[in-house]
């Protein structure tokens, strides 16, 4: 336990499972009075914390949690949708969800978050993706297009909100270990034939030759919520086993 970051109120989405949840521990374990949500409210009932179940994909619901708190200290969302596809194999349907639930979603909460940190400043912090505007992945046009969306819009929320002491950043994973990776793979490898080649699929384009663990994100995400990231705003941090070297 810590305390880098007592007295700091922080809100993370999507933090039912997964990197989510693990930068909502890591935030909490150094002190961060943590609110948690999550569309779906059963994966965070053993959450010892504040939490809530949140469409982030609903303005209007988004607009109305916001309102409980008089400041935020640090933001992270974490909420995003992997559709696997190229753009052929991509109907207009998963293009609509998955800009919906990756890029929506972040005009939605950071929209509702600003003005609740205008006063005294603070730290967002996005989950993007190396999969987005820093790279090309096979089977991924909906989801690095939203992604890059994703990256867009945090270089721009950090331009516009310097002067109010906000910091924005957007923290790109490579290939994490986590529930919804294993759902992927569970998906791709009825398409593909066998759960080995579905696997190595997704390891393959590890050069470090190892999956990402949702712990590492979280680490990157508690220094940026940090005051020892003070002079780091409208950054892509990569985190991603050597994928973009």
């Amino acid at each position: 336990m810590g305390d880098e970051l007592n007295g700091r109120i922080a809100v993370v989405t999507a933090a039912g499972q997964g990197i989510g949840r693990a930068v909502a521990e890591a935030l909490r374990a150094e002190g961060a009075e943590v609110h948690a949500s999550d569309i779906n409210a059963r994966l965070l009932e053993d959450f010892d914390a504040s939490t809530a179940q949140l469409d982030a994909t609903d303005h209007e619901a988004v607009h109305r949690y916001f309102e409980q708190f008089d400041k935020i200290d640090v933001l992270v969302h974490a909420v995003g949708y992997v559709h696997q596809g190229t753009i052929e194999e991509t109907t207009p349907q998963d293009w609509r969800k998955s800009c919906s639930i990756t890029l929506d979603s972040a005009y939605n909460v950071i929209g509702a978050a600003v003005p609740r940190m205008k006063k005294a400043g603070g730290s967002i912090i996005t989950i993007a993706s190396v999969a987005s505007s820093l790279k090309g992945f096979p089977r991924r046009a909906a989801y690095g297009a939203a992604k890059g969306g994703v990256i867009g819009l945090t270089k721009a929320v950090a331009a516009d909100y310097l002067s109010a002491g906000i910091r924005c950043n957007a923290v790109c994973p490579g290939t994490v270990d986590s529930p919804s990776l294993r759902e992927r793979i569970n998906e791709l490898a009825e398409q593909m034939g066998s759960l080995e080649k579905a696997t190595d699929f997704f390891m393959s384009r590890q050069p470090s030759g190892r999956l990402g663990t949702p712990d590492e994100i979280a680490a990157v995400c508690t220094f940026l919520a940090s005051d020892r990231a003070s002079f780091i705003t409208g950054q892509t941090i990569n985190v991603d086993g050597g994928i973009t070297i």
